[in-house]
């Protein structure tokens, strides 16, 4: 199998269109296989061990046949990354046609965080705001913001530790999302959220896939969102896929996060708030205009090497997923 991917690998570069994160541009690595594309896309940085769960899932995608799915169209939020201009909060806005649900990132500097939530509620007074803060603030930081905050549909990730996340939701009534509490753990199986969020967020390709994120979401019995990790359309198209496979979906997803790339490899258009669940082939002409340099091809082919030796190919091997 490894052959197979390393033989119908597709390196690409594909700008955003603002700092997300401090990421202006995500290189993505894409490969065919007998059900269609899979996406491996972790950020640069990440290790080979933190990078075995998005192998998996991109493996699952190409080699594996997914759950049944449960709807055809996926609701979706705007995502508003930490930017302050109005004029640029105002364009990431349209470019999420319809969506009633707006998710902002907070949490580096209170002025500025309030500033911009006031701006996109201006600017969208009868949409719903979330919060997201990457596990930035303490307790009494999340706590004090809230209480100044206005009317929030959910906060996300506030703190950064189970514990935190319980004790702050004694003291609030906004809900609390949680991602990296999950995403991040060795063993999301094994974490105890009694108590500590009223939302599960489930990301497809850092959970190790579609069938790895359900039984998570079946574990914990907790109500589930569905978001992003600013993948390609490729990668997007599984994370729809999990919304609409998943038993009960009462959010908003954040998978609209191709509205924040200036390039893709396919088009997966927002209609009306929300995205279609379908089967996703990149484009050829943007796999060539947008391909990386050969020297980076060879990185990200000798990074799959890697990935699959730390680990991948024996979690795959147990799955039973062959050519």
């Amino acid at each position: 199998m490894l052959d197979s991917i390393l033989g119908s690998l597709k390196v690409v570069s594909l700008a955003t269109k603002t700092d997300f994160r401090s990421v202006t541009s995500r290189e993505i690595a894409l490969f065919e296989g007998p059900m269609g594309w899979g996406e491996f896309s972790p950020f640069l940085e990440y290790s080979y061990e933190e990078s075995i769960p998005w192998l998996v899932s991109g493996v699952e995608a190409a080699f594996a046949r997914i759950p049944t799915t449960l709807r055809t169209m996926i609701e979706v939020n705007a995502t508003m990354p930490a930017i302050n201009n109005p004029i640029e909060i105002a364009e990431i806005l349209d470019a999420f046609a319809g969506a009633k649900v707006i998710k902002i990132k907070v949490g580096d500097d209170h002025t500025l965080d309030f500033a911009r939530v006031a701006c996109v509620r201006e600017l969208r007074p009868e949409a719903k705001i979330r919060l997201d803060v990457n596990g930035l603030w303490s307790v009494n930081e999340a706590e004090e913001f809230l209480k100044q905050a206005g009317e929030i549909e959910y906060i996300e990730q506030p703190c950064s530790t189970v514990e935190e996340l319980r004790e702050l939701k004694l003291r609030t009534g906004v809900k609390i999302a949680g991602d990296e509490v999950i995403r991040k753990a060795k063993d999301p199986l094994s974490v105890d959220l009694a108590g500590a969020i009223d939302v599960l967020m489930l990301k497809v390709a850092p959970l190790g896939g579609i069938s790895r994120a359900l039984e998570i979401a079946n574990h914990h019995q907790i109500p589930v969102a569905v978001s992003s990790a600013l993948e390609s359309a490729v990668g997007i198209s599984h994370g729809l896929k999990l919304a609409a496979a998943v038993s009960k979906l009462d959010f908003a997803c954040g998978l609209g996060t191709g509205a924040l790339l200036a390039v893709d490899v396919a088009h997966l258009p927002i209609v009306n708030g929300s995205i279609e669940v379908k089967d996703v082939i990149p484009d050829s002409t943007a796999l060539a205009k947008y391909a990386v340099s050969n020297e980076r091809l060879n990185w990200w082919r000798n990074r799959i090497r890697k990935v699959w030796e730390a680990g991948a190919h024996s979690i795959i091997q147990e799955k039973g997923w062959s050519l």
